[in-house]
């Protein structure tokens, strides 16, 4: 004979205090996308936490992710993602996919940030970043910031390498053992895993310069010695090139809870931005300016809101794609140039168009 079929047991009621706490929890809790464990935006969104749980009942909740590259594709579909580190040539590459439909009407900044740099870690026999041509390359893990950012910039210098993805870690043991040519970080310095890499005196940050086709998208930056004592030598900065980081969110209708939570957020943050500039949050806080803007992007309502409401000062545009381009077409040749004084000199000349 079968045995009876069990009757399933009732559900126990919830009561009206557990839904009010459920309802409560969600209402105040905004998701943030960062990126891989030992990263900036690991470390920063971390830091988003620390400072702003509480806040008026907010609670920040840091979500790991690959980085800025898939962050932005994550932020447009997945469910339960409200904001986002981002980088501007990451929205662009959003924007040009033909699979994404209208990208900057489902994505809105908060702020910009502050600038990614370009790191290439090679041994020292390797002088010049076209060595690397042909040679196997790490460029973080697939959908990586890194990924996105690096291989933009390599093909902006039309230098071809056999691009490979592995996590930093894995990479940095890989070119220990001379499996590949290099190790190419895109993130805000000093980059932890590269800051600590113990490979002695064997490896070096390479120059990168700023010709062709990065002027286009990217700006030039540098690396010292008090960055990476082990990797950069005292007195001359390595070159390099930057791209800009952004705080995007999920553009939702005005109004609706969605909404409301990263409005919540905004008012969070911005009011409590100082809380960012000391230590132990990360240093690259210091460089922000939250009034700057983000050429061709909208900003979120509810962060323009608060700018204007408390009349901030007249904002810096955030140089566009092209702007460091048609700037030295104007003042002189293609080519390599001595970038502390030509970049003082674009600055002055953008300036000067009221930008």
């Amino acid at each position: 004979m079968p045995p009876k079929p069990r009757s399933p047991a009732s559900a126990p009621r919830e009561s009206a205090e557990d839904v009010a706490l459920g309802s409560h929890l969600n209402a105040n809790t905004v998701a943030v996308i960062s990126g891989t464990p030992g990263g900036t935006y690991f470390r920063m969104a971390s830091d988003l936490a620390f400072v702003l749980d509480g806040v008026k009942d907010l609670r920040v909740l840091p979500v790991m992710g690959k980085g800025a590259g898939q962050n932005a594709y994550d932020l447009r579909y997945l469910r339960g993602i409200d904001i986002a580190f981002v980088r501007t040539d990451s929205l662009d590459q959003l924007r040009k996919d033909k699979r994404v439909g209208n990208a900057q009407s489902h994505i809105a900044y908060i702020a910009r940030l502050f600038n990614d740099e370009l790191h290439v870690v090679a041994a020292r026999e390797i002088t010049d970043i076209r060595q690397l041509a042909g040679r196997k390359v790490s460029f973080d893990v697939r959908g990586s910031g890194t990924d996105a950012s690096g291989r933009a910039m390599f093909a902006g210098l039309s230098l071809d390498v056999d691009a490979v993805n592995v996590d930093q870690p894995t990479a940095l043991g890989m070119l220990e053992r001379g499996e590949i040519a290099a190790v190419v970080s895109v993130a805000a310095k000093p980059v932890a895993v590269l800051a600590e890499f113990q490979g002695g005196d064997r490896f070096h940050l390479l120059d990168v310069p700023f010709a062709g086709g990065v002027a286009e998208s990217y700006m030039p930056a540098e690396l010292t010695h008090a960055d990476y004592p082990r990797l950069a030598p005292e007195g001359n900065a390595v070159r390099t090139l930057a791209v800009g980081s952004i705080l995007a969110a999920y553009n939702w209708p005005k109004g609706s809870e969605r909404y409301n939570r990263i409005a919540r957020f905004v008012d969070a943050f911005f009011s409590q931005y100082d809380s960012f500039l000391k230590a132990p949050r990360h240093p690259k806080w210091r460089e922000v300016n939250l009034t700057a803007e983000v050429a061709d992007w909208p900003r979120f309502p509810a962060a323009r809101d608060w700018l204007e409401n408390r009349i901030a000062p007249a904002p810096r545009v955030a140089a566009a794609p092209g702007e460091v381009a048609q700037f030295l077409g104007q003042r002189r040749g293609a080519g390599e140039v001595d970038r502390d004084q030509l970049y003082q000199e674009f600055l002055k000349w953008r300036d000067g168009r009221g930008r």
